[in-house]
This record gives C-alpha cells, structure tokens and sequence, in this order.
C-alpha cells in the first residue's frame, strides 16, 4: 500500500485561532496516495484529567492544540476522519481510508447505545447519557497494521470511544442529535466492545472473590488517616511477622492493579507519592550511601513520641533500602516496578497529570540515571549482584539475570512514554532510545533458545579470538544440562536465566519470560514460543498450582555450593522451584496479549480450586506444587490481588490492552549494533519486524 509522507505541527492555541505559535514538528505516514481535505474541526478528547489534543486536519495537515478546559465542542460528527495512534508524544498515524470506516464505526456505536437507553437522539441534561458518550477508551500504543481495514477496527476502538457531539455554535451547549445511517456499519462486530467508562467491576462476584476483596481490603495500611499500600501478609495468627507487616514495592504492584481495575486509584496515587518521597532519604550501609535514585524495598509506618512526648505522637515512614534486608542487598526491581506502576495508573484512571508533575518527573531521571550510569560492562543489560529482585536471596542469579533485564527493558518504554520532552532531558530520551535497541537485540539474539540453537550451542567451537566469533561468550557445550536435552519441546523455546563470559544459566525463570512476552521484548514468535512451551510442559511449570518462579530446582551439590546450603531454599521450595500463586497475574496479562487467554483460565480455574481452602499461602512446595511451603506465610497479600487481577483481566480483557505493550518500531528501526559484514547473520530486529509487518 502506498504510503504518502505528511506533517503535523503542534501548537498550543485554539482552532479557531489562525496564529501560527509552532512548537515542534512530527512526520507522519499516511496509507492513502492524499488525505481528503476536511474542513470542519473536531476534537478527540481524552479523560476530563487530561488536556484535550484538538485536531484540525486540512491541507494534507493536520494541527495539534490544546485548549483549556472544560471540554470544548466540535462540529459535525467525524465520520471524514479520525486520529489514529497518537500518544503523548504527538506521533499520530493518519489514514484516511480507515478513519471513514472508523467515523461510521463510531456514529454506529452512538446509535447503538442510544437504543440501549431507549433514547432517540442525546439529551443533553441526561447525565446518564453525558457519562456514557463523556469517556474516551484509554490510549494505548498501538502501531497501525495493513491487513485490512476491518480487522484492525477492533484494536483501533479499544483506544477510543466517541465523545458526545456538540455543534459549534453561539452557545457552544446544545448538543446536536447522532441519527444519521452508515452504510457499512453493519459489518462490525460493535457487541465484542465492552464499554470501559464504568471503572467499576459490575459481575457478579463468587464466593471466593468476596473473601478475596475482604482480605484485601483488611491489608490496606494507613498514613495521617490516607491509604498508602498494602502489607506484605496479614495473618492474625502469624506471632512473628518479622518484615511481613510491611509494605514491598514489588508485592503492591498487584494489590495497586486490583484496585485500579477495581475504580479504587486513591491508594496508588498515594503510594506513588509517598515512596517517591522516600527516595531522597539518605540511606546508609557501614558509611556507604548508593545512588540517589535507589528506591526502598518497603517502608512500615510507625508510631512515634512527637518531639519527645510520652502524651503526643505523630505516624513516620521507616523505610528499608536494603539495610536490614537479609544479606544486605539493594532492591534494584523496586524502582523498574515503580516507573511500571506508574504507567499502568495513568493508562486505567486518565489521569496523566500525575506523572508530568515536577518531583515525579524528577524521581523518573534519578532511577533512569541509576540504571544508565556508564561502568565497565561491555553488556546493555543490567549487571546486578545476587537477591536484587523478586528472587531476594541466594540462588545464582547474580550477573545479568533475565528477571531484572526484563523489567529493566519495560521501565525504560514506560519512561520514554512518560518523560517530557524538553532541553533538560532530550539527553536522556536519546540515551534511552540506544539502550532499547541494544538491549532488545542482546536479549533476542544471546538469551533466547529453542531446539535449534540448543543444537547450535552443541555443535560451539571454543576459544575463538575474533570479531566474526560464532561463540561470542565462549561457551563450552558442556555446559547444556542433561535435563534440558530431553525437556526442550520442537516447538517452542523461552529466554534463559543469565549469560556472561563462559556462563549460560539454563534455567526456565518464570517471570522473566512472562514479561519478555508483556513488554515485546522477544519477538512475536518468540513470544509464542514461550507460552507454547508452557502449554507443551504445563505438568511441570503449572503442576497442582501456578507457576513455578523457576525449573527445574538445583539439588545436591550444585544446591550446596550456589545457595551456600540455604535451609528456606531447600529443592523444590521456596525460590527453589516452588510454586507462587502471585505469577497468575503476569501470565494472565501475557497470555491475553498473545491470544491465549484459555490457558490463562485453565491456570486461574487449578489455582481457584484450593487457593482459598489453603488460606492464601505465599508459595507451594514440592515439584507439582502439592504442598503448602514448609514456611510459606499465610494470608499472603499478593497472592490474593494476583488471583483477583487475573479475574478481572480475563473478564476485561481490553483494559488488560492498557498494560502490555505492543512492538516497538522505532527501536526496530534504531539498531545500534552491527553484527559481522559478511552477512553470515541477520540482526534478529530486522527478522521480527518481518514477522509483524504483512
């Protein structure tokens, strides 16, 4: 398909104000050999929290502004064109072929929910109807497809929904009545929308669900009389907690999702704000304080004598930066899960107000500066020490261990997504678009096996001293495990659990994998290969209870000499190979991206049977995830929000759209690495573009 280059400027007036005031220029590609020219304006509003981009498409261009609120009109209902693909950035993807089907698409959605509520044309003092048409699908980069214009229209409308109609006129009040017929309206399927502005979640819930909400409502812990999070387990029974009665980074991230999906995001806002105020608080190790950006592991709030009182007190903050952790080690996650977080709360409540705020803004670069600080590693990826993550003690994964590199990779799209744009930071945008590229190529090319290059791997010549080096990391076959041999499936393959000079980790790390496949940093195909080899060992990696956080377990001596004989981290227990209910979410989130929300269910549907007669327990123990874990804690905080965001995303799967992320071209396009010239050796960017673009 012909594809027409055409320009769009941003600017800050009104339509109606001819001035030209030109802040930045954005190309865009149009399918069509000329966009028709449209004269009437119309603007696509987002969620009332949020400025609305107004569009002024004409002469083969089209004029961004952003008026003031309240929402302004727009004249004509848009059925010449609508603006597809535009994210904060102002990277619209414009085509006017498919903007007519999705005009009428939208006047056909409008007739259908008028006849819904019985109504023949808007009223505009109905606030019912007000709130129906006033919600705009949240925005969710999406790139365009051209495989037809039908079957994109179903992802092109989860990201937006009509805004009421208003003519233009004197009054700019009167809301102009929708009843005009579209000719192909007809052919699109409007039933398999669901409509997104109702926050709440209206099904009915089971009994389980009930006991879930309950539980996790009754782990909320308070600040001044303000939600702040969510402790780690909060079994009555437990006498000695020990840090379970406080609130983790990485454990709220479900419970924040569970009350996002809920329409509950006073408790995530809250909990933003305030770690972020813990960031810039010094933190000490035997006289040693680590980078600025470091955001802490938990906090608990404490009750304190107000200036030495024994009558007065006021609640503190107490945060734990890895100083009383055991082992003693920094939580490098906290501040990827952090920056997600705070995507995934502008995406489900639209208010992005939150993240362009100055000290937010601020807590961004302090973590990204942490992250791309130049050091020795000749790698992209993150070199951390062991215990830095979900997995917080020692189980060889120091190095460059997928999970952080995984998560690494997602921060780095939700920043560049969330980072205004301007001198200060223009540095730090274009360093964060080379690391995209570098580390999705490392990642896809060095990390990803399958039976291919398992039998790649075996066949190594070693010792090779030179840039055309088939072994780059001179890994020596000896080093493919017995087990894998026999257990890799034909068809499918997943990331492994590290690489450096002579080392290749092996082992199948759970979440790692499901959040290559959430953020695209594996290729579509190998995406799919990860959830095929899930489905292919499914007794071994779900078991009796989802999921196992790695496989298989390290036994005898290879356990004596990697875990130091840690007694939690017995075989097949705890981060050993046990099985952690909390994963169901992450593989709910990839499983809907991929397609495959059946496995999704049939893993919620096992874990559904006993979770709730076996009180909730942190982990599960043995190899098909039989037992409860010989420490496993009770009550366990995120194992209840994981299952009750893996409910809600199956029954939503388009706000479950909102979370995941979708290839990136521009990282495609921006491969910063050369591999030899001979061409031996496709950039594997290039190979997954091809399997994206039709």
């Amino acid at each position: 398909m012909p594809r027409v280059k055409q320009t769009a400027r941003v600017v800050d007036e009104d339509p109606a104000d001819d001035s030209d005031n030109t802040h930045s220029g954005h190309a865009f590609d149009s399918d069509s050999d000329g966009a028709a020219d449209v004269s009437q304006e119309y603007s696509i509003g987002f969620a009332d929290s949020v400025p609305l981009p107004w569009v002024k498409p004409s002469d083969n261009k089209a004029v961004f502004t952003n008026p003031p609120l309240p929402k302004k009109p727009f004249s004509e209902h848009p059925f010449s064109g609508l603006l597809l693909n535009m994210d904060k950035t102002m990277k619209p993807g414009f085509d006017s072929i498919d903007c007519k089907v999705l005009g009428e698409f939208v006047a056909a959605c409008i007739k259908k929910h008028l006849e819904k509520k019985g109504a023949p044309h808007l009223d505009a003092k109905n606030k019912e109807q007000r709130e129906v048409f006033g919600t705009l699908y949240k925005h969710e980069d999406m790139s365009m497809q051209s495989e037809g214009t039908l079957c994109t229209l179903k992802d092109y409308m989860r990201l937006m929904i009509p805004l009421v109609i208003e003519r233009i006129e004197s009054d700019q009040s009167k809301l102009e009545e929708v009843t005009e017929e579209t000719s192909d309206g007809s052919n699109v399927n409007i039933d398999s929308f669901k409509d997104l502005s109702d926050n709440k979640v209206k099904t009915e819930l089971s009994e389980i669900e009930k006991e879930a909400w309950k539980l996790l409502h009754g782990a909320v812990v308070t600040y001044c009389a303000n939600p702040v999070g969510t402790v780690a387990a909060n079994d009555p029974a437990d006498k000695q907690p020990l840090n379970y009665d406080q609130v983790f980074l990485r454990d709220f991230v479900p419970s924040a999702l569970a009350f996002l999906l809920n329409g509950e995001g006073e408790i995530v806002k809250n909990f933003l704000l305030h770690t972020l105020q813990l960031q810039s608080w010094e933190k000490t190790v035997d006289c040693y304080s680590p980078g600025q950006g470091l955001m802490p592991a938990s906090f608990k709030v404490r009750t304190v004598p107000l200036d030495g009182s024994n009558e007065a007190f006021e609640e503190v903050l107490d945060p734990d930066f890895g100083e009383s952790a055991i082992g003693r080690v920094a939580p490098v996650d906290s501040g990827l899960w952090w920056i997600i977080l705070l995507r995934a709360y502008g995406k489900l409540t639209g208010d992005y107000a939150l993240q362009e705020r100055v000290d937010v803004q601020t807590g961004i670069r302090l973590i990204l500066k942490l992250c791309l600080t130049d050091g020795f590693d000749m790698f992209p990826s993150l070199l951390v020490t062991d215990g830095s993550c979900m997995i917080d003690r020692r189980m060889g994964i120091h190095g460059h261990p997928l999970e952080i590199q995984a998560l690494f990779y997602s921060a780095l799209r939700c920043s560049r997504e969330m980072l205004i744009v301007n001198d200060s930071t223009k540095n730090l945008v274009a360093a964060i678009n080379n690391r995209l590229s570098a580390l999705s190529f490392h990642m896809r090319e060095y990390y990803w096996v399958d039976m291919k290059k398992i039998n790649e791997i075996y066949r190594y010549k070693t010792e090779e001293y030179s840039t055309d080096a088939v072994n780059k990391f001179n890994i020596y076959p000896e080093q493919i495990p017995a087990w894998l041999v026999d257990w890799i499936p034909d068809e499918g393959g997943y990331f492994i659990g590290n690489l450096q000079p002579a080392h290749m980790d092996f082992r199948f790390f759970t979440l790692g994998n499901l959040w290559t496949i959430v953020s695209s940093l594996g290729t579509s195909k190998q995406n799919q290969g990860i959830l095929n080899l899930i489905e292919a060992k499914w007794d071994d990696l779900v078991g009796q209870m989802p999921l196992k956080i790695c496989y298989p377990a390290i036994e005898g001596e290879e356990w004596r000499i990697i875990t130091g004989s840690d007694p939690k981290n017995t075989p097949w227990s705890y981060h050993n190979g046990g099985s952690w209910p909390t994963l169901l979410w992450q593989f709910t989130l990839a499983c809907i991206k991929m397609g495959r929300p059946d496995l999704a269910q049939k893993a919620v549907d096992l874990a559904e049977k006993r979770i709730s007669a076996d009180r909730w327990p942190e982990y599960y123990d043995t190899r098909n995830g039989r037992f409860i874990g010989k420490q496993s804690r009770l009550m366990q905080t995120w194992t209840i929000a994981g299952f009750l965001t893996s409910k809600m995303l199956l029954e939503n799967p388009e706000k479950a759209s909102l979370l995941f992320w979708e290839e990136d071209f521009e990282v495609l396009q921006n491969c910063v690495c050369m591999l030899n010239k001979s061409g031996r050796r496709k950039c594997s960017r290039f190979a997954s573009r091809s399997q994206i673009l039709v």
